[in-house]
């Protein structure tokens, strides 16, 4: 075990050469790192939420609109299928199509007895498959239709039906709100779930913790809709409870005009914008946020405002009306901005939100909390503090245990720290306080599999065998018990990592990468030190 050939010896000190490479841009000033060649890496550790300071938001998924908004749409779909007379034979003697007032389920009442069992046939259709048990279970139908009685119908989401629409609506959320942060030019921020509807989002180094709060909470659901009217009397009507088919009062952002009645249908969606900027209007000067409509957004825009010059139309955000400007011509470009009591800031941010799109549910913040830059400060200088007085207190006792061999084992100590923060940096992970823990922890750990090699020299030596030999001997009779050591630590490594959240995770990241580097540095780095040094000193004894 102590033969390396020349390729051998290039693998070994190029690995340690490459991790040194990716390790130094963490030691060196941002403006140095910025000089650097292309071809050099510049990347640094990131530090987490608990090092440096930043935002901490727990966001909560309101699901049940998502169903209210599904079986909204199902209503739909059920006239279309009891009343389309041109699709065949339909309901003659016609049907009462309702929600319940927690919009958990619709209710059809057949006028005809005769047609219950055809009204059944014809809604059958509306469900859709979906997946009932992870990917093992097969499919199922997302609504249950059943008979109530004589003449009703109900309409109600299945079990997996509702689970499928709120995995979809979580996962889009998601990805909704990383793209919004990743609009704010921040580095590796924390996004993850939490278990059934929840959503944790970290952002390190954010200085503005309302700033994050507002962008990751805010549906952002934007409707062009034409003014249904702006008679006082009317709205007032609206006000006191009279109801209107079609349209809805809606609040405003014009203390002059509290409430306007705006038609349900909307003419322009949220989807069709391909761009939002911040802007300011070249009359009033003031901030404003520009759009572009997409092909198809545009084309239905420019007829609209051509068939409805003279006319209001509402720009609506989440059930509010932003602005209701007057249609002064045709608007054939498919550009148009929306004005309101916007500063700077929330123009700006009301663009970040427009870009990444709407939250397909809406979500409450439960949780949300900063960290001082102050704060992160202290950690890390207590984690520098710990890592350096674990480093030298190993180093003392290596080599008062073990001479010459306890200096060997030192030097693969230090290239293990420096492989561990290569690897980190490589990866562009995030290290938090808990990942500082990973990294004292394998400083312990590093020296085990050289503590190991070198009892058995000892042994070895004990029994009369030659310096060679017991070199031999302890590296290859040690390798079995480094072996089985490292293997069960790494389970519990992944395991950790597979159920941790977080910061555990974080954990479990340092310490598999210590595993490898430290197995490594011991096993092979000082066996060729070590075999490097037997080849030129050729000692009679061993000073171990």
């Amino acid at each position: 075990m102590l033969q390396f050939s020349r390729a051998k010896v290039i693998v070994i000190l190029g690995a340690v050469f490459i991790g040194l490479l990716f390790a130094a841009p963490n030691v060196m000033p941002a403006s140095m790192r910025a000089s650097l060649p292309g071809i050099i890496p510049s990347k640094t550790v990131n530090l987490g939420l608990d090092l440096q300071g930043g935002a901490h938001v727990l966001l909560e998924v309101q699901t049940p609109v998502v169903v209210k908004e599904r079986l909204e749409d199902v209503k739909v779909e059920v006239r279309q299928a009891l009343f389309n007379r041109d699709a065949g034979i339909r309901i003659q003697h016609g049907a009462k199509v309702r929600s319940t007032p927690e919009g958990d389920e619709l209710s059809v009442v057949i006028t005809n007895v005769d047609e219950v069992a055809q009204a059944m046939t014809l809604l059958k259709p509306l469900s859709r498959p979906v997946d009932s048990g992870g990917g093992f279970g097969g499919l199922q139908n997302d609504l249950d239709i059943t008979s109530r009685g004589t003449q009703e119908i109900v309409l109600k989401l299945s079990e997996p039906g509702y689970r499928a629409l709120e995995e979809d609506a979580v996962s889009q959320v998601i990805e909704t709100v990383r793209n919004r942060i990743d609009e704010l030019g921040t580095r590796e921020p924390t996004i993850q779930r939490q278990g059934d509807n929840r959503i944790i989002v970290q952002v390190p180094g954010a200085e503005n913790t309302q700033q994050v709060k507002d962008i990751v909470s805010q549906t952002a659901k934007l409707t062009l809709r034409a003014v249904y009217s702006d008679n006082m009397a009317t709205i007032q009507e609206a006000q006191q409870g009279r109801t209107f088919r079609d349209a809805e009062l809606l609040p405003t952002d014009d203390p002059r005009e509290p409430f306007l009645l705006i038609e349900s249908r909307a003419t322009i969606k949220g989807e069709m914008l391909t761009g939002a900027n911040p802007a300011f209007d070249q009359q009033t000067n003031l901030p404003v946020v520009s759009f572009k409509l997409n092909t198809s957004g545009a084309r239905i825009f420019a007829r609209y405002t051509t068939e409805n010059v003279g006319k209001r139309f509402a720009i609506v955000l989440d059930d509010r009306v932003i602005s209701a400007p007057r249609i002064q011509g045709p608007i054939p470009s498919g550009n148009a901005q929306i004005s309101g009591n916007f500063t700077v800031e929330s123009a700006k941010n009301l663009s970040i939100v427009l870009r990444a799109g709407a939250l397909r549910a809406p979500v409450k913040v439960v949780e949300e909390r900063s960290v001082g830059p102050e704060m992160g400060a202290d950690s890390v200088e207590a984690g520098e503090f710990a890592a350096v007085f674990g480093l030298v207190a190993v180093i003392l006792f290596i080599v008062l245990a073990y001479g010459r061999f306890g200096l060997y084992a030192n030097v693969a100590l230090i290239a293990n720290l420096v492989l561990i923060l290569g690897v980190l940096s490589m990866l562009q992970a995030t290290l938090t306080l808990p990942g500082i823990a990973g990294i004292v922890l394998t400083i312990g750990m590093a020296v085990d599999a050289n503590v190991l090699i070198f009892e058995r020299m000892r042994e070895e030596i004990a029994a009369g065998k030659t310096p060679i030999n017991a070199v031999e001997t302890g590296y290859s009779k040690a390798w079995s018990a480094i072996w089985d050591a490292n293997v069960t630590t790494f389970i519990a490594a992944a395991i950790l990592f597979m159920v941790g959240t977080g910061p555990v995770k974080g954990f479990a990241v340092t310490l598999a990468i210590g595993i490898f580097t430290s197995v490594f540095t011991a096993f092979v780095l000082t066996r060729l030190i070590v075999a490097t040094w037997l080849k030129r000193a050729k000692p009679t004894q061993l000073p171990i």
